[in-house]
């Protein structure tokens, strides 16, 4: 068996007395309220479907290097061009 003697005792003193202690274990406990807006809610945009598609090295890279140019993002670009096709094409 384990020798427990050797353990360090935490020794806290005692207890106060229930006068000198505090009635705030009948009190409500009263979280903070936490303003703060983190930037994960700030990005949200609405969109929760994953689009995966197989396409060519080069086309890859040039969706890329269109929406970096235009400072978009790849998703945004994508919903351009379905639109400009759309008012080419007719809408659905």
């Amino acid at each position: 068996m384990a020798d427990l003697s050797t353990f360090k005792k935490k020794n806290l003193g005692t207890p106060p007395s229930l006068n000198d202690a505090g009635n705030n274990l009948s009190a409500p406990e009263v979280a903070p309220l936490d303003d703060s807006i983190d930037g994960r809610s700030l990005k949200k945009t609405g969109r929760t479907e994953q689009l995966a598609t197989r396409v060519t090295a080069e086309f890859h890279k040039k969706v890329k290097m269109l929406a970096a140019r235009d400072e978009l993002k790849i998703v945004e670009l994508l919903e351009k061009s379905i639109a400009l096709y759309e008012n080419k094409h007719g809408q659905l």
